[in-house]
């Protein structure tokens, strides 16, 4: 990766330090009437660690706290990661998906 498309990269501050946006799957989710999203992101640090970090969204905006995800959703995360190779790799969910 050339210097220019690290700085076009989105980056993420992490108790870590700096580190870069690789890859990032979205799970729709809603309970009753509730809408959000569960994001699961793959960072480089700058001394090449690579980070797994998992949120919950509402309104397109990224929030902390607890993620939960049904057996279902486990299920349907499996089936998207099957376009993430690094991530699902790393995350080693296991599956045929």
């Amino acid at each position: 990766m050339t210097t220019e498309e690290a700085a076009q990269l989105e980056k993420k501050a992490t108790p870590w330090g700096q580190a870069v946006l690789v890859d990032r799957v979205t799970l729709s989710q809603r309970a009753g009437e509730k809408r959000f999203a569960t994001i699961v992101e793959l960072l480089t640090t700058e001394k090449g660690e690579r980070l797994v970090r998992f949120a919950y969204s509402t309104d397109g905006t990224a929030r902390r706290g607890p993620v939960t995800l049904r057996a279902r959703d486990l299920d349907r995360l499996r089936t998207a990661l099957s376009e993430h190779s690094e991530l699902r790799a790393l995350l080693d969910l296991g599956g045929d998906a």
